[in-house]
């Protein structure tokens, strides 16, 4: 898995069809001391992921290690900037393939239960559950908008002026990353495909709805993606209707799916016969309701535990799912309502508790961006060849930089230059869409030395990224936390990890199982199943413990100056559009 990728294969492509890796990747005995499996006993857990790029299974053990797991590229499609649609059969069959490979060593009547986790993808269906096209050209196949897609900013701009009461519950505005939003869109401009919906999914559900046949719909997703108002566990009429979203409010909300159980339920009887057969285990297997694939990466990181720390209070952690994107969720007892964070969503991940969710709409795939559209990557990449070498390389080399200019910290390395990160918009805590990067402080130097400094900025800039959030959720009186915790592509890279410890004031967990997002979607199904009592004590018994990275003291007053520059950028860009939009002062 490179560095800055969650999910391996990804890529996208303007104007082709994404589809880089076509070749199943099968990958065993992940875990250090996992022998022969057909000696290993059961009970064994399927946890299902499907990413931006990719659809991955793991088998994993009760107490949480990962002994197989699979992945397999699925298609994506972006027809023109910001549209981004997929395939709900692609990523089916998908699912289908590496589910079978990873329980192919085990007597499969000892697997207990499935979990599936997912984007929060919009995926449209026509009569018979037949695909929907969301692509302007019409292609039945692509009936799924991503969760990446930004088409519906228009839309989602009008929603939020009506400031529905409803909006407290996302930070204070609806994302065009949520769902009203790209509803709105298919009615306003393909009335076709709006006309003939029997119903819509959040890509999560629609795998439960094909695994069993039965309609239902986790809280997960409606509650964080689709506006579901959870403290009166029901759909809200008036907002659709204001959104002018009328039509789905119809026969008792059937389109957006009247039966909302909480993440960890056993869901109707089980595997389907026909998805028994397709997914190669046993009818009746049990399956949970759903999560959306950070939250599960976070469910399983919420039981992680340090080995050296006795204090194991979930409300003192923040996990970050790190890689193209990145998600960061905590969960409290009390309800906590920060502007510009999502949520707090109740029971979200673990019945009993709030969610709040902040997030960056691009991280990894950023740190890529900056390292491939540089003048020296193509030299980098026919030396050393694997991007996660490049990585690895320019980690060593800025130690190497430091040493020869005398300076006794790495991060020193960029003092006079300044990044703001958001090339694709501020999910939190501004939730401003149109703001885009910023940079100061650039030479004429070229190089592979210069491209090094230049890749610790944009690190630190996102560390700094994960500061603002955390302050913001102190500003409306959170608790304090006490570990952050990291898995995804760029928990792998230390320089990240050791910049989040430092910049944040916080230590790191990074937990021993890499796998967490499995490793959640497992513990549905271990929890739907009733091998643990509940879904708290399932990611309690499966988080398993990790490696701590403590915060580098002799860095604080460095980092402490650096972010007043990155909170002055932010100000400076909002001058700068004042200035071009001939406002005066």
């Amino acid at each position: 898995m490179l560095f800055g990728l969650i999910k391996c294969g990804k890529r996208l492509v303007q104007n082709k069809i994404i589809y880089q890796q076509t070749k199943l990747m099968v990958i065993r005995g992940v875990c250090d001391g996992v022998g022969d499996l057909e000696m290993s006993s059961g009970p064994y857990f399927v946890g299902v992921d499907v990413g931006t790029g990719s659809a991955r299974a793991a088998l994993v053990a009760a107490d949480g290690r990962v002994l197989e797991q699979a992945v397999q590229a699925i298609k994506t499609w972006n027809p023109e900037p910001d549209y981004y649609n997929q395939s709900s059969d692609n990523i089916w069959q998908s699912i289908c393939q590496v589910v079978k490979k990873v329980i192919a060593g085990v007597d499969k009547s000892e697997v207990k239960g499935i979990g599936f986790d997912a984007t929060c993808s919009l995926v449209v269906l026509g009569a018979q559950g037949s695909p929907l096209s969301v692509s302007k050209s019409g292609e039945a196949e692509q009936n799924i908008i991503l969760w990446m897609d930004h088409r519906a900013e228009q839309e989602t701009q009008e929603i939020n002026s009506f400031k529905h009461t409803l909006l407290k519950y996302v930070g204070g505005q609806v994302s065009l990353e949520m769902e009203v939003p790209k509803l709105l869109w298919l009615k306003r401009n393909l009335s076709k495909t709006f006309s003939n919906i029997w119903r819509v999914f959040d890509l999560p559900d629609f795998l439960t709805w094909r695994a069993t046949g039965v309609d239902t719909r986790s809280l997960c997703s409606v509650v964080c993606k689709w506006n579901y108002d959870a403290a009166n566990e029901s759909w809200n009429k008036q907002f659709l209707e204001q959104a002018d979203l009328e039509e789905l409010t119809r026969n008792n909300f059937e389109k957006l799916g009247s039966d909302v159980q909480p993440p960890g339920r056993k869901v109707g009887k089980g595997l389907t016969a026909k998805a028994a057969g397709e997914l190669g285990l046993p009818i009746g297997t049990v399956v949970s309701t759903s999560l959306i694939d950070a939250h599960a990466g976070a469910l399983g990181m919420f039981g992680c535990r340090s080995k050296e720390s006795k204090d194991d209070d979930v409300q003192g952690k923040m996990a970050l799912i790190a890689g193209t994107s990145t998600c960061h969720m905590s969960i409290t007892r009390k309800a906590c309502f920060a502007h510009g964070v999502w949520g707090p969503y109740q029971d979200a991940i673990i019945p009993g508790y709030f969610l709040n969710e902040g997030g960056q709409s691009i991280a990894g795939h950023l740190l890529d961006h900056v390292i491939k559209s540089h003048e020296s990557y193509a030299e980098l990449k026919s030396t050393l060849g694997e991007d996660k070498f490049i990585y690895q390389h320019l980690n060593k080399l800025l130690t190497k930089l430091a040493a020869e200019r005398g300076l006794d910290q790495v991060n020193c390395l960029t003092q006079d230059l300044h990044v703001w990160p958001d090339f694709h918009g501020n999910r939190s805590p501004i939730a401003d869409p149109t703001l885009r990067g910023m940079i100061s402080g650039l030479d004429m130097t070229r190089g592979i030395k210069s491209l090094a400094i230049r890749y610790l900025a944009f690190v630190q800039a996102l560390a700094y990224g994960t500061r603002h959030i955390i302050e913001n959720l102190y500003q409306y009186g959170r608790a304090p936390f006490q570990t952050l915790l990291f898995c995804g592509g760029l928990a792998k890279n230390p320089l990240y990890v050791q910049c989040h410890a430092d910049i944040c004031k916080l230590p790191t967990l990074i937990p021993d199982e890499q796998e967490m997002v499995l490793v959640g979607a497992a513990a549905l199904g271990a929890a739907a199943s009733g091998h643990f009592d509940s879904l708290e004590s399932a990611s309690k018994a499966m988080g398993g413990t990790g490696h701590l990275v403590k915060p580098n003291p002799e860095t604080l007053e460095f980092h402490n100056r650096k972010y007043k520059v990155f909170l002055q950028l932010l100000k400076n860009q909002r001058q700068y559009r004042s200035i071009m939009q001939g406002d005066t002062e």
